[in-house]
């Protein structure tokens, strides 16, 4: 068997895995449950941190001098 082929059945059996998984999770209702709060948990914690961090990017790249009280030099 070639690489190329070892990656491929290897590749088919992950997503093979992924979809049955995601059959069960869909299927059941308190797994169903869980997998959406854990998804509202993730988008809670990452998007937050994501408009931060761009909202903090413009505001550099504007070359606007750093707020009063701040301890960095301009």
């Amino acid at each position: 068997m070639t690489a190329a082929t070892a990656r491929t059945v290897a590749n088919v059996a992950v997503a093979s895995a992924g979809v049955a998984a995601a059959y069960v999770v869909i299927t059941t209702p308190p797994l169903r449950r869980l997998a959406l709060g854990l998804v509202e948990v993730w988008l809670g914690a990452t998007v937050p941190v994501y408009l931060v961090r761009q909202a903090r990017q413009a505001w550099v790249e504007s070359g606007r001098a750093p707020r009063l009280g701040s301890r960095q030099a301009a």
